[in-house]
């Protein structure tokens, strides 16, 4: 009862929208060509679902994601991880993680692919430098900020270096490394969709580029539709995996 009492108030703005999208639509308000009723997207949807082209769609761009985000943040932890013991490797490293977190990952796409091949190697090394990079600095933003005094009292009572990063710097950082894995799975599926759209030959971005080639709208809406649905479910499901692994992290009022 709780879940569905909680669904209620988080979707009846959208249901909102939608009931007045498809008046407005049905009315000829807004022209049905450009703006088809969100019913014809429901019966486009239930078709492309029953001839199986979503489901394969869906899952290329989740396999693509799911490979580079997985390679990404364990990369960028073990990456945080050796420079939290090296200060001077930590600031050597700055410059060129400024560097490359302000570039423009899309931009990198045309030389990973010159390194690699035209394939999908190239696609999901793109999305894990992506993921290594945001990680990599949620990270190092959450050992910064850990209470040298917890530290130290660990240490006066006998604590070893393991249990010291297992009950001091770990629940520390919890909280702010699955604020990183939620940006970063975000970023990652938007990179994914984005790189689909310019060079692939399936996925939801293939999906949605080659409706806009056919004009075929209430598919690209779909596509669209979809793309936001998986990120809005991610971000769902991070957020229960933290209240369940991280229940001490305070709840904005």
């Amino acid at each position: 009862m709780k879940t569905l009492v909680a669904l209620a108030r988080g979707s009846w703005l959208v249901v909102l929208l939608l009931a007045c999208w498809e008046a407005l639509a049905r009315f000829h308000v807004l022209d049905p060509l450009f703006f088809p009723p969100p019913s014809t997207l429901f019966r486009t949807l239930g078709s492309l679902i029953a001839s199986g082209e979503v489901g394969r769609q869906v899952a290329r761009t989740l396999e693509r994601t799911a490979v580079g985000f997985g390679l990404g943040a364990v990369c960028g932890a073990a990456a945080s991880a050796l420079l939290s013991v090296s200060a001077p490797l930590r600031r050597a490293s700055q410059p060129l993680i400024a560097l490359l977190y302000s570039t423009p990952r899309l931009t990198l796409l045309p030389m990973v692919m010159l390194l690699v091949g035209v394939n999908d190697v190239a696609r999901i090394l793109l999305v894990a430098l992506s993921t290594m990079l945001l990680m990599m600095i949620q990270i190092a933003d959450a050992l910064r900020a850990i209470n040298r005094n917890y530290v130290d009292m660990a240490v006066n009572y006998g604590a070893s270096r393991a249990m010291v990063i297992r009950k001091v710097y770990l629940p520390a950082c919890l909280p702010q490394i699955f604020t990183g894995l939620r940006l970063s799975f975000s970023r990652a599926l938007v990179l994914v969709i984005s790189i689909e759209l310019l060079s692939c030959q399936d996925g939801l971005g293939s999906m949605i580029w080659g409706a806009w080639q056919s004009f075929a709208i209430e598919k690209l809406y779909v596509g669209v539709g979809l793309a936001g649905a998986l990120g809005l479910f991610f971000q769902w499901f991070f957020d229960k995996l933290e209240r369940r692994l991280a229940p001490w992290k305070e709840e904005p009022a």
